[in-house]
Formats: structure tokens, C-alpha cells, sequence
């Protein structure tokens, strides 16, 4: 279980004041005591969507989105946690439902975005 702490969630909520999906989404995450999967399921069904497993959907969900965020400019500030420009990008330049880009950025980010972009180097390569 990924867990986001409230600590956090009400940084992140100064942060994305200006964001009215990104709050959303983010007290979603605190209704579900910051279980980032609990939430991300939650608001995927909001958003349309049908998750059709519980575990390791959003790790799922997220891959579809690993060819923006492991772009240098993005992963750059993914690594010193600066989530707010891929949260831009993906809710304005992508297919990703607006309620699900911070549940997306907040796996990237608390998984460690070198991990994460670690096959889509290889690919590369």
C-alpha cells in the first residue's frame, strides 16, 4: 500500500490551490486515509472509468503516462519532488482524466521516478 501522509496532502493542497481537480483529488486521497490506491480507484470510477483489478491498478494506470514522465524536463523535477509541472501537462496535454493526474504524479513520485522510468531507458537503449 502506498500511503500519502496528511502532513503532505495539506502541503500538496497549498501547493494546487489554484487547481480545483488537483483538490479533488487530493481530498479523495485524505477520505481514504491516504491510501493513494484506494483513491485513485475511487476517483477513476468518478472519472468513467472501470478499473477491472484493485491491486496494481494504478501502477498499471500510470505506465500509461511513463512516456511523458520520464521526459528529462519532468523527471528532473519528479526527483526533487516538484510534481506540479507534470500535473500541468498531463491534465492539459494528455489523455489522462483530470482527477487522476495527482494520483499518477504522487505514484511516480513516491515510487522513485528512476525506478519507474527504468524500462522505459532500457527500451530506449
Amino acid at each position: 500500500m502506498l500511503s500519502i501522509p496528511l502532513i503532505e496532502i495539506t502541503q500538496l493542497v497549498e501547493q494546487l490551490a489554484d487547481y480545483p481537480e488537483a483538490l479533488r483529488s487530493l481530498q479523495e486521497i485524505e477520505d481514504c486515509d491516504g491510501d493513494l490506491n484506494d483513491a485513485a480507484l475511487s476517483l477513476a470510477l468518478r472519472a468513467g472509468l472501470e478499473p477491472t483489478e484493485n491491486d496494481g491498478w494504478l501502477e498499471g494506470f500510470a505506465k500509461r503516462y511513463r512516456h511523458i514522465a520520464c521526459l528529462p524536463e519532468f523527471r528532473a523535477n519528479l526527483t526533487k519532488q516538484q510534481i506540479i509541472g507534470l500535473i500541468q501537462h498531463l491534465t492539459h496535454n494528455s489523455q489522462c482524466p483530470n482527477l487522476l493526474a495527482v494520483p499518477v504524479v504522487l505514484y511516480i513520485s513516491k515510487t522513485g521516478v528512476d525506478h519507474f522510468c527504468q524500462s522505459f531507458d532500457n527500451s530506449r537503449v
